[in-house]
């Protein structure tokens, strides 16, 4: 059965991408994001469908992407900070290996600054993101086989602990 080896979650800011593409690097296993998948099927950016289209056609796009990576690809997967959301995705991770990268609000602000290209995040940038941690770290959570904590820690660090965690360790 293809499955990927491990699944990032977690809100925008905590480094699922970068992340991924080391633990790819590391373990020779190819990198998928389920936002760029999106953006592949459909031509456009995540920013303007939802301008475009609204965010409950993007989460049907969504849905969809995560259901057909987490059936075909076997490497290392990071999800789009809401695609835990939908309850048949939820479902569907059950039985794989789901890391949630954990940040903190202060370091989730400063590393998506001003939120540019984020529209979930238009306005109030700093409240927007408290209010997205508040609601979605409960799911993150019921949906993580591991959590690891990534405020004050670099892409590697993080990337070395997901690896032992999942019991595959890097240099």
């Amino acid at each position: 059965m293809t499955r990927p080896r491990v699944v990032l979650v977690g809100a925008m800011g905590a480094g699922k991408t970068t992340v991924a593409g080391l633990l790819g690097e590391a373990w020779g296993l190819p990198v998928r994001d389920s936002d760029a998948d999106v953006e592949q099927a459909t031509g456009r950016s995540v920013p303007d469908i939802f301008v475009e289209s609204g965010e409950q056609a993007f989460r049907a796009l969504e849905a969809d992407a995560v259901a057909s990576a987490l059936s075909e690809h076997e490497g290392v997967l990071a999800l789009g900070g809401g695609a835990v959301l939908a309850e048949g995705t939820r479902a569907l991770l059950a039985g794989h290996t789901v890391v949630f990268l954990r940040v903190g609000l202060s370091e989730a602000v400063s590393r998506v600054g001003l939120g540019a290209g984020r529209p979930l995040l238009l306005g109030n940038v700093r409240g927007r993101i408290k209010l997205l941690l508040d609601e979605r770290t409960p799911v993150y959570e019921s949906v993580a086989t591991h959590v690891v904590d990534t405020d004050g820690r670099t892409a590697d660090e993080v990337a070395r602990e997901v690896a032992d965690r999942v019991g595959e360790p890097v240099g």
